[in-house]
């Protein structure tokens, strides 16, 4: 699952000590397991391996160069959806030409920056795009090659906010359209047809809704091959994670579990698609982000004070919101440990962020270890979404970002100077 885990009272990343990190570099701080993002990404190569596949990374999810650098030397390649997140794969050492280009808003200049480095495809989620792509392809004088994103109505029984398969959500095109598309689409002489793609969400945990979309998409998978000579198929990504395995009460008893034996791994997906890939004869592309780091990171913070009501514990940390979004964006679960192992009974106790928002907090009314100001504390499975979602709000500044591989361990993004945070602003003529 993951490379942390406590040796007898202190939580270890890898072969380091995560106080030791956190006393070196300071607090709020992610530190990040190199083992654990290579681990998780050669599962899901390994097992796809009956296949001829690529896996790109989807950098949303975390886009730190030393993360990107990472998986370009185990030979994956990216999914992006900007042109900035392109440039930092170049940044990174990373090949434009195993990069998958999706999101419904491409402007011209992103899709001629694309063109120019020579992405492998467009993903296009609309007709206009398609035109767009077209367009500028023909003023370059090249050939774009695209994919149709297919959007196959299949719910996939997540967040309603990280659901992408069903007509309610802006993304794709309706799978009654597709292949009306595709020959209109085949019509433009300057773009060529590669591929289909499709994605039904994000942090999915069972094999159905993946089952269901890929034998939906099939037998239209089919026809398109065989009318425009289509070479891939992407399934997309969405593959979950485990948000709350009690490492605190013992993460090996937890595995052991009848829950544990129902999580989706990379061997029961793929076991469950690989009847209905093989046959089509394509290459597949799979576009993980959650899946290969979310579990490879955490935020370490620091107490600063502990806070009593009548009816409420609240432990005051340093990090905030602005860290890390998703508890008050999607009210999602991070467990959250001491970084020295207590025993005794359990408080139940908000941990929240010194930001004037209600929601700047990491969890409400749980049992917690009882702590003490300046003990530090851990926000696990944050590798995924957290920085990436970072923010300067209240002029806080970013984070630093440690990995660790081994024993080793490096700064791979340094804390941002607070000035640094308006640089780029200043003062109009008139105000002086």
């Amino acid at each position: 699952m993951h490379n942390f885990r406590y040796v007898g009272k202190k939580l270890f990343c890898e072969g380091v000590t995560v106080e030791t990190l956190a006393k070196k570099f300071g607090t709020p701080l992610y530190v990040y397991s190199q083992r654990t993002l290579t681990d998780h990404f050669q599962k899901l190569d390994r097992a796809l391996a009956p296949l001829n596949h690529l896996v790109c990374f989807a950098m949303k999810s975390n886009s730190n160069l030393a993360v990107l650098r990472t998986i370009t030397n185990l030979g994956g390649g990216f999914d992006i959806v900007s042109g900035g997140e392109l440039q930092r794969v170049i940044a990174a050492g990373g090949d434009p030409r195993k990069c998958v280009f999706a999101g419904v808003g491409k402007t011209e200049v992103e899709i001629e920056f694309a063109l120019k480095k020579n992405i492998y495809c467009f993903n296009a989620e609309s007709e206009p795009e398609l035109e767009r792509i077209n367009k500028v392809a023909a003023r370059l004088k090249k050939i774009a090659p695209i994919a149709v994103r297919v959007n196959p109505g299949v719910d996939a029984y997540t967040h309603a906010k990280i659901t992408t398969g069903t007509y309610e959500n802006k993304f794709g095109i309706a799978f009654e359209q597709v292949e009306a598309i595709y020959a209109r689409a085949a019509k433009l002489k300057n773009l060529r047809l590669r591929g289909l793609q499709m994605h039904i969400g994000s942090q999915v945990t069972k094999a159905d809704p993946f089952e269901q979309a890929v034998r939906k998409v099939s037998p239209l998978l089919k026809r398109l091959k065989e009318k425009y000579a289509l070479e891939f198929f992407s399934v997309g990504g969405g593959i979950g994670i485990v948000y709350q395995p009690a490492l605190e009460s013992g993460s090996e008893n937890w595995w052991n579990s009848a829950a544990a034996k129902k999580i989706l791994t990379p061997q029961s997906y793929v076991a469950r698609l690989l009847p209905l890939l093989r046959p089509l004869g394509l290459k597949i592309l799979l576009e993980p982000g959650r899946f290969i780091v979310g579990n490879a990171g955490i935020l370490v913070t620091r107490v600063e004070y502990l806070k009593r009501t009548g009816k409420k514990n609240f432990v005051i940390v340093d990090a905030a919101m602005n860290n890390l979004i998703r508890p008050a964006f999607y009210d999602a679960y991070h467990e959250i440990i001491p970084l020295a192992k207590k025993s005794g009974a359990k408080i139940s106790s908000d941990v929240v962020g010194p930001i004037c928002e209600s929601s700047d907090y990491f969890c409400k009314d749980r049992p917690l270890p009882k702590v003490g100001e300046g003990d530090f504390l851990a926000l696990m499975s944050a590798g995924a979404y957290g920085f990436a979602q970072a923010s300067n709000y209240n002029t806080r500044p970013h984070t630093a970002e440690i990995l660790v591989n081994g024993e080793k361990f490096a700064a791979v993004r340094e804390r941002q100077a607070v000035a640094k945070i308006w640089a780029d602003e200043k003062i109009a003529p008139w105000q002086k």
